[in-house]
């Protein structure tokens, strides 16, 4: 810095006020600097800055899948909000397991991150709620009542009954769903459609295929359900990923989507809306839950409010061309 008020003729304290972007420097001044900066090679050191300030203004952000069209839609949200207040983002993949969820958030915290999202973690809450205690946490696609972390969700009972309650109303009673394993959201989702069935009066006809929110999972499951003796006439999968792998798995099989087979899926990634594809499915909107992530780390940093905030937006169904209504001579 001295070197660059040297070469522009102004004091160390002006070069000071145009590297932090002060208002109060003529635009003439300000020029001057930044030309003698760019001639020297110099960039203001960040990290020495964010140390004396004891901000880094960075939020990290750990995906539970990075090949996940879902997660990365979130970040869209999460990067806009973020740009808009001035912060950087960091992103981590967790690659599907706690231990590798856990492994970035505690990068994070070493990176002095000034708050960390986590979205679709399996990580116990407990690492979380560990790790608030040296930064702000917000949890994004899975539920939680804790009182020191914040969360926002989509509701994915209601969401799960709504793609029931959508194929019961198509004359469907065969349904059944590939579910997320042990992913955020899939027992919420998986409890949601037992209860859509149980209460259309379809108890008997409920058969779960195991999944994994991925499209290899959705292929082995959608399989699994192909062989049984009486093959369902529509599927709910729990994801989006999960239900093009049950339409490859179906199409591989000889049968047509959704003439033979009715799909619907959960999250409206941009995957779903592709036109060959054209799935239906449950939305989630990814923007929004970035936002509102962004947004609640921003209120605990400043001081806002220090009690945790859970929000829950609420579903909506999105009918593309996956699923019909099931003719007369398939519904026995």
């Amino acid at each position: 810095m001295q070197q660059v008020a040297e070469r522009a003729g102004v004091s160390l304290a002006l070069v000071s006020l145009v590297m932090r972007q002060a208002p109060n420097v003529s635009d003439y001044r300000r020029q001057l600097v930044l030309d003698a900066a760019e001639h020297l090679g110099y960039r203001p050191n960040v990290l020495a800055r964010n140390l004396a300030s004891r901000r880094t203004n960075t939020i990290g952000v750990v995906l539970n899948d990075i090949h996940n069209p879902f997660f990365a839609e979130i970040i869209d949200g999460i990067q806009a909000a973020s740009d808009e207040a001035g912060y950087r983002v960091l992103i981590g993949n967790g690659k599907r397991s706690p231990s590798g969820e856990a492994e970035m958030v505690e990068t994070f915290l070493q990176f002095r991150v000034d708050g960390i999202i986590t979205a679709g973690a399996t990580m116990p809450m407990s690492t979380i709620e560990a790790a608030s205690e040296s930064t702000k946490m917000v949890v994004v696609g899975r539920s939680s009542r804790s009182q020191v972390i914040d969360s926002v969700n989509t509701d994915d009972v209601t969401g799960a009954r709504l793609a029931v309650d959508y194929l019961v109303e198509l004359g469907h009673r065969r349904i059944a769903h590939i579910d997320g394993g042990t992913g955020a959201g899939a027992e919420a989702r998986r409890r949601g459609y037992s209860q859509a069935m149980t209460d259309h009066g379809l108890s008997a006809e409920i058969v779960t295929a195991g999944g994994d929110f991925t499209e290899s999972g959705g292929y082995h499951a959608a399989s699994e359900l192909l062989n049984q003796s009486s093959r369902p006439t529509a599927i709910f999968a729990a994801n989006d990923l999960s239900a093009a792998g049950a339409l490859d798995r179906i199409e591989d099989a000889g049968l047509a989507v959704p003439d033979d087979v009715s799909i619907v899926g959960y999250d409206n990634t941009a995957l779903a809306a592709m036109q060959h594809l054209s799935l239906t499915t449950v939305n989630q909107p990814r923007d929004e839950l970035g936002r509102l992530a962004v947004g609640f780390i921003l209120e605990r940093l400043r001081d806002e409010r220090t009690d945790s905030v859970h929000h829950m937006i609420a579903p909506a169904l999105v009918k593309r061309k996956t699923s019909s209504r099931l003719t007369a001579g398939e519904s026995t």
